[in-house]
């Protein structure tokens, strides 16, 4: 990997406490396990750290309707059963469950893509990472698949307000239908989607012949894929295809949505790509030089998805991290192999997508490729006043920033005599800590 960029990196040490509920797929604490490794691969000497500010109900308005928002702030599992009927309406149950603290966690996932946005608007960085974000299916009225509040669609807009254009890039093994569905009739955000599509698997859209509409049209693409999907077979769709949307849409930013649930051995996925194949994907987008937001996702065996976005993040540095798993607080979750790349399965899952649809489907893409103008006219209008500016990055409302050695800074100082990564690096010895392990009957221990 080569060339330098400037990384942000962007993290709320109280991820890892949310709960959706036993036997839910959705782990948040797999983004604590992410950046556990991050820290002990060294990473944080590398790039820029910040604990963000939590969003607003304000800064979610630019997206959500104030209803749904407001209703999102005051609901908790105390006095769900006086809201059953709002419950149906913003589609709050089941796989939208009701859990403790549950505005918390859609405060630091949003605020965290938003300031990663903003980072990127001021030109203080070239990459921008926050693997709590990537909720790709929350709608503007309700909850979907997992997700509450949309903080891609925010971030875009907050992009929006500095760049003309905008790409958005999903990779998890679901269409990204909340952000398509949001940008669906405009040509300032092109959002472009490799999932698995068919067989009543969710969310049910997503089809090559979905492109938008009106001024949108042709600005939405869809790559459906079968199951079985391969590392080789991917990438000889995702390469080409997205060359040539950059030669022809000409993005000044791109969103990349890194959803680990299309690696094999996902508990809802049904792709078998490697690790390496999925982090191919980022270094090829990250080759590209353009301001570059990356995001989480879907991504239901943590130990695969700690392992990924760790991985990606080492991505992003321009660095190949060694094999060899460094200890964490988390190690013996990695048994029996102790190793970063999580592999791809050598047998009983066949590749469905033949040579025969893949190339039509590469065709259909093209084709809608064709109907696009070389550079999409934006209408002049005055910029939006930002919604996060730089200094809510650093030392305001709460936010922080590293020192530089990983020591979160917090008007002037530290926060107390030692930071919260002393605490982490702590929890590397047997001691498990302060940050709450998942609960025994909700990981998933075969690393394989």
């Amino acid at each position: 990997m080569s060339g330098k960029r400037k990384v942000s990196y962007f993290y709320d040490p109280d991820i890892g406490q949310f709960y959706y509920g036993q036997g839910h797929p959705m782990k948040p604490h797999r983004v604590a396990m992410a950046h556990s490794l991050v820290l002990q691969y060294g990473l944080h000497t590398q790039m820029e750290m910040f604990r963000p500010r939590r969003a607003e109900a304000e800064d979610m308005h630019q997206f959500h309707t104030e209803d749904y928002v407001s209703f999102l702030r005051t609901v908790t599992p105390d006095n769900v059963g006086a809201h059953q009927a709002a419950l149906r309406e913003y589609n709050m149950y089941e796989d939208c469950p009701v859990f403790s603290g549950l505005w918390e966690y859609c405060r630091i996932s949003a605020g965290g893509s938003i300031a990663a946005a903003a980072q990127l608007n001021a030109g203080a960085s070239d990459i921008a990472i926050n693997w709590a974000g990537g909720l790709h299916h929350a709608k503007k009225f309700e909850a979907s698949g997992f997700c509450y509040v949309n903080d891609i669609v925010l971030a875009i807009l907050e992009l929006l307000k500095y760049h003309s254009r905008v790409l958005y890039v999903d990779i998890d093994v679901h269409h990204g239908d909340g952000v398509e569905e949001a940008f669906l009739t405009t040509d300032r955000v092109m959002t472009l989607s490799f999932h698995k599509f068919g067989d009543g698997f969710f969310p049910g859209t997503g089809d090559v012949v979905n492109v938008g509409h009106g001024q949108g049209k042709y600005y939405a693409l869809n790559v459906p894929l079968r199951d079985g999907i391969t590392d080789e077979t991917y990438q000889a769709l995702f390469r080409p295809i997205l060359a040539k949307v950059m030669e022809v849409y000409r993005p000044e930013a791109v969103v990349l949505q890194c959803g680990s649930d299309s690696l094999a051995g996902d508990r809802l996925g049904v792709f078998n790509l490697s690790s390496a194949g999925h982090a191919a994907c980022v270094e090829y987008v990250r080759s590209l030089g353009v301001p570059l937001l990356l995001l989480g996702g879907g991504g239901y065996k943590i130990v695969n998805v700690s392992r990924c976005w760790a991985k990606e993040t080492g991505v992003a540095l321009g660095l190949d991290l060694p094999e060899a798993l460094p200890p964490t607080e988390y190690y013996e979750y990695y048994a029996p192999a102790y190793q970063l790349t999580v592999p791809a399965k050598s047998e009983g899952f066949p590749n469905k997508n033949t040579p025969e649809h893949l190339q039509a489907l590469q065709e259909q893409i093209m084709e809608h490729l064709r109907h696009i103008p070389a550079a999409p006219s934006v209408a002049f209008h005055e910029r939006a006043p930002d919604t996060l500016g730089m200094d809510d990055l650093q030392a305001t409302r709460g936010s922080s920033r590293s020192d530089g050695d990983g020591n979160w800074m917090m008007d002037g100082g530290l926060q107390g005599e030692h930071s919260w990564r002393d605490e982490a690096l702590a929890h590397a010895r047997p001691q498990m800590g302060m940050r709450p392990a998942p609960h025994a009957a909700d990981v998933d221990v075969d690393a394989s």
